[in-house]
């Protein structure tokens, strides 16, 4: 096997996500790019760089409530300096969004979503998570603010798992802080 057919086995996945990304990208009507600080159980860390695209579908029904499409990338490390273990993440989440309070400064919202990653490694963390395919739940609340609610503050519950696809599945949890900004 050649270097360039190892490369595109091992890179290629994240090379189809990034073009659905870019394929979806085409039905927003707006768009945000976060950034989040992960902490997950014992000492693993991360950081995650999402494009989220919105879609007003939804405001038919209610002007509080809309959804939208997250592609990300996330990057998470377990351990000290010299004994540590990473991971390399891309997912795709739709997620649902609904404001609770109007304030003149901002407003409240919720969300939550399920969404499909697909891990660089299925050990992380002295876990074997069997599969590279992982579902992505999100739980979050969080603050939107600024000239035209620009400016977006949540704090979120991830979990990852494969849904019991494969044995064993114990899943990772990580809670996460969020900025996000209107592009």
């Amino acid at each position: 096997m050649t270097h360039l057919e190892l490369i595109f086995r091992r890179y290629g996945r994240y090379l189809a996500a990034l073009l659905l990304t870019l394929c979806m990208s085409s039905y927003a009507q707006a768009a945000s790019l976060a950034v989040d600080y992960l902490r997950g159980e014992g000492d693993v860390e991360g950081i995650k760089v999402a494009y989220q695209y919105y879609h007003q579908a939804l405001t038919d029904f209610s002007d509080d409530l809309y959804w939208y499409v997250e592609t990300s990338v996330n990057f998470w490390e377990y351990g000290v300096e010299r004994q540590h273990d990473t991971n390399f993440i891309v997912a795709l989440s739709p997620v649902l969004h609904k404001t609770f309070f109007h304030r003149p400064q901002g407003r409240f919202y919720g969300e939550f979503g399920i969404g499909l990653s697909l891990l660089d490694d299925t050990t992380f963390a002295g876990k074997n998570v069997s599969t590279h395919y992982q579902f992505e739940d999100r739980l979050g609340l969080g603050y939107e603010f600024g000239e035209d609610h620009k400016y977006r503050l949540a704090l979120r519950y991830f979990h990852y798992s494969n849904g019991g696809v494969k044995k064993p599945n114990p899943g990772l949890d990580f809670i996460s802080l969020s900025f996000a900004m209107r592009l």
